[in-house]
């Protein structure tokens, strides 16, 4: 078998067999195929594009090229989430321990966001002292202990995804269904939970602009995981506006804390409570779906969901008094207040603006290795279809430094449009499909 005939089926438009494809990862993994050669075939693929055989395929093979977690130690049903990437999603934060509490076990393994913010493990790393990195005994220890645990991606999770995400991102080949739908599926299967739930977001401020081609992925990534006998439920939402009020690691932390504690932005407690009833359901804790979402919705009134996350934050040795006493968390030197400069209704946050925002406040990372900040961010103030008075506080914006700070405050004001007439409510979760 050689790597050039595998290159030229797919640039002729042909499906590669299973055969080929094993040779491809495995050239991939061992390096025995070039840089160049995957490259060509990546580049291949995205004209051409692949079936769902060959996306079902390259799924497996990306899932088995490294470490596959067996969590059958662990009792009960095991369930996941994983979001596309949004502004200010810090729905894990809440959710994770949200479902902990109503008894089902939580296993994620969360990577570190590239873009405008980091990702779950960056924001969790904004309170002292917690610990993201262990090993898999005591990953499973902790998960038989509390029910829940979010680590950062282990080495060997995948390295074949790892070789070909790194060249798509070079070689303008990120935006493919089927490639994307390998990339994510492959690291769920191999973190092992029995029910994976997928937020697939879209608008200004996610990888899929339009509900149309969310929903392809959606189909695709549900399709696949039927065929791999992964049980996978995707929830389609919207990112046209940031989720919650706060962007940036600390504030995100804090904000996730208040929902817990029942005071929670509207937007990201619904979106929780819509998420941790599905996986609540799914684990066959209740009969329906409005059972799931009550006893969620309880726990919150309780103050079990704030235990889960109290109990949580000590097992993974973070400072469980940034419940009583967030200032501990790190924070920024200078508050700077955005006020409106005219009345009317808020037609748009622009999702992509807020975010541009926070990458210019340090807030995000161009490569994996890039140092972020962990206190800066914005508080948004005023979400779509508010009525606006001139002078009103739009946003805060927290900065470390004052460079550039101009063109900041530019952005961020520009992020918010504004109309004559109240615009009509937009649907938060649009489609769930299973």
């Amino acid at each position: 078998m050689e790597i050039v005939n595998i290159i030229k089926t797919k640039r002729d438009g042909k499906e590669n067999n299973s055969a080929q494809l094993k040779f491809l990862v495995d050239g991939a993994v061992d390096g025995t195929i070039k840089d160049y050669q995957l490259s060509a075939w990546l580049m291949a693929s995205f004209i051409n594009g692949l079936s769902v055989d060959e996306t079902t395929e390259l799924t497996r093979l990306f899932a088995h090229s490294g470490d596959i977690l067996d969590l059958s130690s662990v009792n009960g049903i095991k369930v996941d989430k994983h979001s596309t990437g949004g502004v200010g999603d810090k729905v894990t934060l809440v959710l994770a321990p949200l479902v902990a509490s109503a008894g089902v076990v939580v296993a994620k393994i969360s990577g570190r966001g590239l873009g405008h913010t980091g990702g779950t493990v960056d924001k969790l790393e904004s309170i002292p002292n917690f610990r993201t990195t262990m090993d898999i005994a005591e990953f499973l220890d902790q998960l038989k202990k509390i029910g829940v645990a979010v680590i950062g991606q282990t080495q060997n999770i995948t390295p074949a995804d790892k070789i070909f995400y790194a060249l798509r991102d070079v070689t303008a080949t990120v935006d493919n269904i089927p490639l994307i739908t390998a990339s994510i599926l492959s690291k769920k299967i191999a973190s092992g939970a029995d029910v994976v739930l997928l937020d697939i977001k879209y608008g200004s401020g996610a990888f899929m602009k339009t509900f149309e081609d969310a929903k392809k992925l959606s189909e695709t990534l549900v399709s696949v995981g039927k065929k791999l006998g992964k049980s996978i439920i995707t929830a389609i939402s919207d990112m046209d506006q940031p989720l919650g009020s706060a962007i940036g690691h600390s504030l995100e932390v804090i904000e996730a804390i208040h929902t817990l504690q029942g005071k929670g932005p509207a937007d990201l407690t619904k979106i929780c409570l819509k998420f941790g009833a599905i996986l609540v359901y799914q684990a066959k804790k209740t009969k329906t779906l409005d059972e799931a979402e009550n006893i969620l919705k309880r726990n919150i009134k309780e103050g079990k969901a704030i235990a889960k996350f109290r109990e949580f934050v000590k097992a993974q040795g973070g400072d469980d008094s940034i419940i009583e006493d967030p200032s501990i968390m790190p924070k920024a030197e200078h508050k700077i207040e955005i006020l409106s400069k005219e009345s009317g209704f808020i037609t748009r946050v622009d999702a992509l603006g807020v975010a541009e925002t926070a990458k210019m406040l340090g807030a995000g990372r161009e490569k994996k290795e890039d140092t972020i900040d962990l206190g800066v961010g914005i508080e948004i103030k005023l979400k779509r279809g508010q009525k606006v008075n001139k002078g009103d506080l739009l946003a805060i914006v927290h900065a470390n430094s004052l460079k550039n700070i101009q063109k900041i405050l530019k952005t961020i004001e520009g992020a918010f449009e504004f109309g004559s007439t109240q615009p009509e409510p937009q649907m938060l979760i649009r489609e769930v499909i299973n």
